[in-house]
């Protein structure tokens, strides 16, 4: 949660580990908690990390800020839970993650590296394509493509939602005896199912998409559903990538 961030009472009650947000919001009905001395009953009201926030008079500790990164495993959904039962990311998170939401998604048939964190300033920023955080992925696509295709696909096509930015894309090899083709692709835009569009696009179908890297970090060393914390100086970066710390 950065300096900025200020969020709903009952969120903010959640991420500091005490209950789930529901019954933060039965706590606030109850008129247990209090918010710089003052009784509060109604929702909607917002804290930030100068406010004093109790619960049956104890002091909640401000949640600590948390940002992991995980390798998801094709076949998982980037969500905290799924109304169809569907498995989740959430059983790939250590014990100890509080209010970690991911950042951006991969859908359920790709795999490969996700942040996840529970600072929303840096987790906007690093959705936002004002910033242009690189995500790169390796996909392996039907056919053989051409260098015409190629050069398409780099400078931009046209996919729902209108033209994509400009990418780099690069030929890694092609397989005779599959028939696919393996691509590496650079993007500075997060577009749902992006690269499976670009890739239809161009008449040349995902076979199998991996994201192999977001920003600076990269799956290399992390088993499929490993999921680790970063390092101060690995956040720090990340801040500094996008602004937030010079």
């Amino acid at each position: 949660m950065g300096q900025a961030d200020v969020v709903r009472l009952h969120r903010f009650i959640a991420q500091c580990g005490l209950t789930s947000r529901r019954k933060a919001e039965d706590l606030i009905r109850e008129g247990r908690v209090t918010v710089n001395g003052q009784v509060v009953t109604e929702m909607g009201v917002t804290v930030g990390l100068e406010d004093h926030v109790e619960v049956d008079g104890e002091a909640l500790a401000p949640p600590r800020r948390q940002v992991f990164l995980l390798n998801k495993p094709k076949g998982s959904i980037t969500t905290l839970s799924d109304p169809h039962g569907r498995p989740t990311i959430v059983k790939f998170l250590p014990s100890n993650a509080v209010g970690v939401k991911p950042v951006g998604r991969l859908d359920k048939d790709t795999d490969g590296v996700i942040v996840l964190t529970n600072d929303g300033s840096l987790a906007s920023r690093l959705t936002h394509p004002r910033y242009g955080v690189e995500k790169e992925y390796e996909a392996t696509v039907l056919g053989s493509v051409s260098d015409r295709e190629l050069q398409r696909l780099a400078t931009g096509v046209w996919i729902p939602g209108g033209k994509t930015a400009p990418a780099r894309v690069e030929r890694l090899g092609y397989s005779e005896k599959e028939g696919t083709t393996r691509l590496r692709l650079i993007l500075h835009e997060g577009r749902n199912r992006q690269v499976r569009l670009m890739a239809e696009s161009v008449g040349h179908p995902v076979v199998s998409l991996t994201r192999v890297r977001f920003a600076f970090l990269r799956k290399r060393g992390l088993r499929p559903g490993e999921c680790r914390s970063l390092s101060q100086e690995e956040t720090a970066k990340l801040e500094r990538l996008v602004g937030l710390r010079k």
